[in-house]
């Protein structure tokens, strides 16, 4: 982070930072705090070695970690994740086949685990298969590892696919209310199709959401390879979007000894502070950007969605797959390789 970044950062969140001054102590001052936050996320340090550092008291750098992270989801969600509209929907979609050689697609999906100290009294909701306790964060991805929409606080037994079916986000993608251009023509082709976000095996197959063949069926059978070899390319890109955030904050590197509801908003704080580094070369636009009709991103519990895929799902992904294995879709992906 640069220095202008970090100085542009601060007059955001500096409202909620200072503190009144009184006549029995000056308080710490809203530069400080935020570099005891921006400390914690990025080295993993302990409340106890940050507190050494900065000479403060333990609780009162647990305070400051705690309220900044909310401050600077507060300040900076609504700017830097908004809720897309059709022209941004479709910008995607073309980073995505010019990037990544994979057409109408409009991001990459997955959840991922961050392991955590068990909360008290919890039972088993937090833990997760891999033997340990977690909470989940569900992502959607572009093309240029930015997250476009967040879901964050499920409980680490939970699938992907389910945490999906649960929440606002596969309902809004349902119902037809997140501006999903309807689709287009497939390059160099006259084979309509719509938009599309891709996924693993663990999400169900819509005809908006992609997921691969299984392997039974894709052995022996050459285009369906192809197709899962194409979708897997592009959907690699949730995965090497966690491996930046992991990169870029320590913190989740080792297990975190807080409060699942404080978690929630450090997981959350760290999705905003990883977009808004990723446009640092422009930051400066975030400062005229409107976000009066951004909505929130942090979704709400909704119900299941059970049943099989409608053949409308198959139909769409067979559209996919002829398109990739004919000549059009061939050169297509060469055409992106080449670039």
């Amino acid at each position: 982070m640069s220095k202008e970044c970090f100085t542009f950062l601060l007059e955001k969140v500096k409202p909620d930072l200072t503190k009144k001054i009184t006549r029995f102590q000056k308080p710490i001052s809203p530069i400080e705090r935020l570099a005891v936050c921006i400390r914690f996320l990025a080295t993993g340090d302990s409340f106890k070695t940050i507190s050494y550092s900065f000479r403060l008291g333990h609780s009162t750098v647990t305070e400051i970690v705690h309220s900044t992270c909310r401050s600077i989801v507060k300040r900076f969600k609504k700017d830097v994740i908004p809720e897309p509209t059709e022209e941004m929907w479709r910008k995607i979609a073309e980073d995505f086949e010019k990037l990544r050689g994979f057409p109408n697609c409009i991001g990459a999906l997955d959840g991922k685990h961050f392991v955590i100290e068990a909360p008290a009294n919890s039972g088993s909701i937090y833990f997760n298969y891999k033997h340990r306790f977690s909470i989940v964060l569900l992502a959607l991805v572009d093309a240029c590892y930015k997250f476009i929409a967040v879901d964050v606080g499920a409980y680490g037994r939970n699938s992907d696919g389910g945490i999906f079916a649960q929440y606002n986000l596969g309902k809004r993608l349902e119902n037809g209310t997140l501006h999903v251009p309807i689709g287009k023509n497939l390059p160099d082709s006259s084979t309509f199709a719509p938009y599309v976000i891709v996924g693993d095996e663990a999400f169900p197959l819509k005809t908006y959401l992609m997921r691969p063949y299984p392997g039974h069926q894709a052995t022996g059978d050459a285009n369906k390879t192809n197709f899962n070899h194409r979708l897997s390319l592009a959907r690699r890109l949730v995965e090497n979007a966690f491996g930046i955030l992991t990169q870029r904050f320590r913190i989740f590197q080792r297990r975190m000894k807080l409060a699942p509801e404080n978690v929630d908003y450090i997981i959350l704080s760290t999705c905003v502070l990883h977009n808004f580094l990723c446009e640092q070369k422009d930051y400066t636009g975030l400062i005229n950007h409107s976000a009066q009709n951004a909505q929130p991103h942090l979704l709400n519990p909704l119900s299941v969605q059970p049943g099989r895929p409608a053949n409308d799902a198959f139909a769409v992904r067979e559209t996919f797959k002829e398109y990739l294995a004919s000549t059009a879709g061939r050169n297509f992906i060469g055409q992106q390789y080449q670039e």
